[in-house]
């Protein structure tokens, strides 16, 4: 079988996300396992997809500008790439147009190769009536969303969120301070940057490959830390993690902890709840223990009810992710209005559920990477209202326009006596 292309890779995981709706990370991920691509040719591929997936509503504008009729959807997947490569990614013009045609059909190809010379003819023309289009369409966002947040943070800021939404996400890890302090750390990785502001934290260039498999770092965004920090576990106490998978915030509290005590890591997902283990065992962490059990069912694990009651319990509950939008970019495009009421019913659930497990005076922290209102604020509104044995403590968040990492919402509580 040929080798494929970069190009011709994205466009089959492109249109394998248009057509399964499963998540973009592991449609790109599963097509790229299968190849021996260079790893310029891999990041290449990876750009179009996600490049493409960032900026939909702006693509399909300017395809509406050059071709009034429509296209069909396999027409239109192949524009989409090469208008991303001429107007966003600025491939060379010869590159892009030749290199794009050559993935359609014969039949296809004239229109193809007319419509994309077209668009370099008028390039002038379509970027200024781009920059004259609502902000939805400017920056590819659903317009219920951008309006809500416009709603929520001003006109300003919205704006500010929709653009940084749709650039590359850094590389960020966490120094594993189990394994190797700071110091050597930044000896040893001297492509690595300190992160002022969050010293437990360094920002990569590349992926760190050595230090990860070495278990030196792992790789998460420092918003993660405002949960961790405000939970404040101690050496030697029983910690729940009730929603650990993949174990970024599980192992970061061990680390916290000194390994010393122990933490019970729960997930409802077998196949993450392993990744899990995986991850301690890399990052040499011993007090983890990961249980198999979902909140929603109303019955507790064996294994979690012997271990009750817990000293602190955190949890990263499953949310709306708009906070890290910028990292799962095709969640813009699976999110309905009625997704936000239904995931905070789900989530007082799941903290009624833990309520019981948490010792007299006892922490619990609930925590988002969302920046809905439903998800966060209301959610503490209601848990206050229905639990008198909580008291809230503080709340915390990170705004991606104000603080500069991924959005993320904490709020903590404690048990009374």
């Amino acid at each position: 079988m040929a080798q494929l292309s970069a190009r011709r890779i994205a466009l089959k995981a492109q249109r394998a996300w248009r057509k399964k709706k499963c998540f973009a990370d592991s449609i790109v991920s599963e097509f790229l396992t299968k190849t021996d691509l260079i790893e310029s040719d891999r990041a290449f591929a990876f750009e179009l997809f996600y490049g493409v997936l960032r900026n939909l509503s702006l693509l399909d504008f300017w395809i509406g500008c050059l071709r009034s009729p429509g296209v069909d959807t396999d027409l239109r997947d192949i524009l989409r790439l090469g208008l991303y490569q001429l107007f966003l990614l600025k491939t060379a013009q010869h590159a892009a147009v030749h290199e794009t045609v050559d993935l359609a059909l014969q039949r296809q190809r004239p229109i193809i190769n007319g419509i994309l010379r077209a668009a370099i003819r008028r390039r002038g023309e379509l970027l200024a009536r781009a920059d004259a289009q609502p902000l939805f369409v400017r920056t590819s966002h659903p317009q219920f969303l951008v309006e809500r947040w416009e709603q929520q943070f001003g006109t300003q800021h919205a704006e500010e969120f929709c653009r940084w939404n749709n650039l590359p996400a850094p590389i960020y890890g966490r120094i594993n301070q189990l394994r190797i302090d700071r110091e050597e750390f930044l000896r040893l990785y001297p492509e690595s940057h300190l992160l002022t502001r969050s010293p437990d934290f360094v920002e990569f260039g590349i992926i760190p490959t050595a230090a990860i498999s070495r278990g030196h770092c792992y790789i998460q965004d420092p918003s993660t830390a405002i949960a961790c920090h405000i939970l404040n576990p101690k050496p030697g106490e029983k910690i729940l993690d009730a929603c650990a998978a993949p174990g970024g915030k599980t192992g970061y509290i061990a680390q916290l902890m000194g390994n010393r005590g122990t933490i019970v890591a729960c997930d409802r997902d077998l196949e993450r709840l392993q990744v899990v283990g995986e991850n301690m065992a890399r990052l040499g962490i011993e007090i983890v223990h990961t249980v198999d059990h979902d909140w929603t069912r109303g019955r507790v694990a064996a294994e979690v009810a012997l271990t009750r009651p817990f000293d602190r319990i955190l949890i990263d509950a499953p949310c709306s992710n708009t906070g890290v939008m910028r990292r799962r970019v095709d969640v813009r495009w699976r999110l309905q209005p009625a997704d936000f009421p239904r995931m905070q019913q789900r989530q007082i659930e799941m903290i009624c559920a833990l309520i019981r497990l948490l010792k007299p005076k006892g922490t619990l922290v609930y925590s988002t990477c969302s920046l809905e209102p439903e998800e966060n604020q209301q959610v503490v509104r209601k848990i206050l209202e229905g639990s008198p044995a909580l008291r809230l403590i503080e709340e915390k968040r990170s705004l991606p326009f104000r603080d500069g990492f991924d959005g993320a919402f904490a709020a903590k509580f404690t048990r009374s006596a």
